[in-house]
């Protein structure tokens, strides 16, 4: 049997977990021993912890909210996501921004072949169903290439 033993600062999620703050980093303590730490601005780091405490039966989902102050569908994502995809799933790199779904293989083909005409952007998103700004950041980006004008 241990014996748990918390410095004054520490706050407690369970009678053996708890976690405490210093200099910007978060500590996380089961019977007084540090096991994990992350920055405070971590999020990602968090979720997985907070995920893993979870699975491996430290803690309760319960009072994991209510020791953090979190929803409970905050603490279901985090857990679905460990389940599934494990720690990779929350330090993998975020895919989801600057790309079109649209404006790939044959519709970009078009977008292309319409700047070619001397179409502008307007002109061009509208013929192949997508917002005028998908056209121009595929401008920017250099998926798409405008003729100029003679």
């Amino acid at each position: 049997m241990s014996l748990p033993l918390f410095t004054s600062d520490t706050t407690l999620i369970n009678g053996n977990v708890g976690f405490f703050s210093m200099n910007g980093i978060v500590f996380y303590l089961v019977n007084g021993l540090p096991i994990y730490s992350h920055p405070e601005s971590d999020i990602q780091a968090f979720r997985f912890f907070i995920s893993n405490l979870i699975a491996q039966g430290l803690c309760k989902k319960t009072e994991i909210r209510s020791a953090f102050h979190i929803s409970i569908d905050f603490v279901n994502r985090s857990c679905r996501t460990y389940a599934t995809e494990g720690e990779s799933g929350f330090f993998k790199p975020d895919n989801r921004h600057g790309h079109c779904y649209k404006l790939v293989g044959d519709n970009l083909e078009l977008a292309q072949k319409l700047l070619d005409e001397g179409k502008n952007n307007c002109e061009v998103a509208r013929q192949c169903n997508v917002k005028e700004s998908s056209i121009r950041y595929a401008l920017k980006v250099s998926h798409l290439k405008k003729n100029p004008v003679k």
